[in-house]
């Protein structure tokens, strides 16, 4: 898999999973503070699309990642 789709897969089920703990209905888990943690991933998409800097597809393309046509 390429650095693009690891990128957009780990930021689709980082969203994912915070709008999830955030709108559960367990008292443990419920928090509106986890729709930060969606606001930081959407933030960082936008940047990343103006500048093309992505910190996570440094680490990967540190790590051995094939690079993708974007990055």
């Amino acid at each position: 898999m390429s650095i693009d789709r690891i990128v957009m897969a780990f930021a689709g089920t980082v969203v994912l999973i915070s709008l999830a703990l955030g709108a559960s209905a367990s008292p443990i888990f419920h928090n509106a503070n986890w729709l930060w943690l969606t606001a930081f991933v959407g933030a960082n998409i936008l940047q990343s699309a103006f500048t093309g800097f992505c910190p996570l597809a440094t680490i990967l393309k540190k790590m051995g990642a094939k690079p993708g046509a974007a990055f």
